[in-house]
């Protein structure tokens, strides 16, 4: 028999790939190209050719043992400093590979966080609209994920409920930026805002309370915004980075985690999250792609492919009616649903083949995320179910 917190999580499991595996059996019924996916942030552009070019050079010129056997839990360390040498040039920071801890991407990255950082009954702050694992992955370490109520006009930080909302169990503030499922990027006073918060609830309560910035999006923005490094704006911050977005790897699980040098007990936090990193079952990043990782540190997916969505699908949707704040990172949407059960809504949009997911998952009901990282020609042909859909809802 299944544990009781097992069973809890297959109940809850995630509407995203409930509507993923809906629209495999959509598709076998009337034909992918008659079904409009909107469901999973599945990336649709090719990874750089220097990926590829990365793979064959290494697998060539490198010892086998070297790059498929054991590497420190917490990665080659050349990799790590490579890694480390990047930010800094780019965000003018003082990391070198102690401050770096190579992970099977972001998810991995957090769940080493919390396993390092929360006891039972602690609590991790996030704001709505927020990815739908977070709640899980508190979950893993008997913790509480606690929600700041969305500002649903902008989905900017409801900063005086966030204030009221941390207590001395708090022992980290979750952000995404660029937001998934918002599309929401933090601006530089923003993300001072919340650490001046942050700084006076520490002292008050006379605890660390972590800044953790989870980064998968960080090189998928438009129109010229730019994504503050948080690192530089708060002590005790970590950041968790995936390639899975920038260079459209996320099978291969490859990223790596950032600790500030000036948190608390650094030194024994970097020991902690390398025990972390063996026991929570990674044992280490995937070793081969820890190795393409230098090679292609400035590179990045040709993000105009999404842009040119992200305008198309965000024009249609707002000229039929539909709200939506609009998006400048990452590649999804967030309109409001026309009628307030956005479930049941979402289930009406299969009539016209439309797979959306509900926004009660990210913590905003009457709200649907679509991803538009699919084929232009998905979203065109979309146009005229959306347009169905609207007829039948918006008056």
């Amino acid at each position: 028999m299944i544990s009781d917190q097992m069973l809890k999580l297959v109940n809850g499991s995630s509407a995203i790939r409930a509507m993923f595996e809906e629209g495999k059996k959509l598709a076998a019924i009337y034909g992918a190209e008659n079904v409009y996916d909107y469901s999973l942030g599945n990336p649709s552009v090719e990874p750089p050719l220097e990926v590829k070019k990365a793979i064959y050079h290494i697998l060539e010129t490198e010892e086998p043992n070297l790059i498929h056997g054991y590497p420190n839990n917490s990665g080659f360390e050349d990799v790590r400093q490579a890694v480390a040498e990047h930010l800094n040039k780019k965000f003018g920071t003082a990391f070198s590979f102690e401050n770096i801890v190579m992970t099977n991407g972001a998810a991995a990255a957090l769940n080493i966080i919390f396993k390092c950082i929360l006891n039972p009954g602690d609590e991790i702050i996030t704001f709505a609209p927020f990815f739908t694992e977070y709640r899980n992955y508190a979950a893993n370490y008997n913790a509480t994920l606690t929600v700041v109520p969305a500002n649903l006009e902008t989905f900017e930080v409801n900063f005086d409920e966030f204030e009221k909302l941390i207590t001395p169990r708090t022992r980290g503030v979750l952000i995404n930026t660029p937001n998934n499922p918002s599309g929401v990027v933090y601006s530089e006073e923003t993300i001072k805002k919340i650490a001046a918060v942050m700084e006076k609830k520490q002292a008050e309560f006379g605890t660390d309370i972590y800044l953790i910035s989870d980064e998968p999006y960080r090189e998928l923005v438009y129109e010229n915004i730019e994504v503050p490094y948080v690192s530089k704006y708060y002590k005790n911050t970590f950041v968790a980075y995936s390639f899975s977005k920038s260079l459209s790897l996320p099978g291969e699980r490859i990223g790596y985690l950032v600790a500030n040098s000036e948190m608390a007990d650094f030194e024994k936090m970097m020991y902690a999250l390398n025990v972390a990193n063996r026991v929570c079952g990674f044992v280490n990043a995937n070793s081969l792609f820890q190795r393409v990782v230098p090679y292609c540190l400035d590179c990045k997916v040709d993000i105009e492919i999404y842009n040119r969505n992200r305008i198309d699908l965000y024009n249609k949707l707002t000229e039929l009616g539909f709200k939506c704040v609009k998006p400048v990172g990452a590649f999804y949407m967030f309109p409001e649903t026309p009628i307030e059960d956005d479930v049941a809504f979402c289930n009406a949009a299969k009539e016209f083949n439309l797979l959306l997911v509900p926004g009660s998952g990210f913590g905003c009901k009457g709200h649907m995320r679509l991803s538009y990282c699919v084929s232009h020609d998905t979203i065109i042909n979309s146009f005229p179910a959306f347009e169905k859909l609207a007829a039948k809802f918006i008056k």
